[in-house]
């Protein structure tokens, strides 16, 4: 049985969003396959496992796409059990990249 200690082992490491570059940020925000990502976590309001969201790619890929989100600061991951949940850092990116998140999102609906 895994102690809480081993669960913290398994937590890959984030970054400090205000730490993260501009250029980062816009370059995973640019793939449609992780701007799907985002926009399920936003809809759902609530923290999603990575096999939860529908994607149009194998799974190797879709784990390189959720890596990229999460070292631009975009998502959080984390384990409950065997899956990895992803929650949308909405609220530290807002306060870091003002009105970026809500502009993209809003143009993902339009399209």
């Amino acid at each position: 049985m895994a102690t809480r200690r081993d669960e913290r082992d398994r937590v890959p490491p984030h970054p400090d969003v205000r730490t993260v570059p501009l250029q980062q940020v816009l370059e995973a925000l640019a793939d449609p396959v992780r701007r799907r990502i985002v926009g399920e976590l936003d809809a759902a309001g609530r923290d999603l496992a990575c096999g939860v969201i529908d994607l149009p790619v194998g799974k190797s890929t879709a784990t390189h796409h959720f890596h990229v989100l999460r070292e631009a600061g975009l998502i959080r991951q984390y384990y409950v059990g065997t899956s990895r949940m992803n929650a949308l850092r909405r609220d530290e990116f807002d306060e870091a990249f003002p009105g970026l998140l809500a502009a993209l999102l809003a143009a993902e609906r339009r399209a």
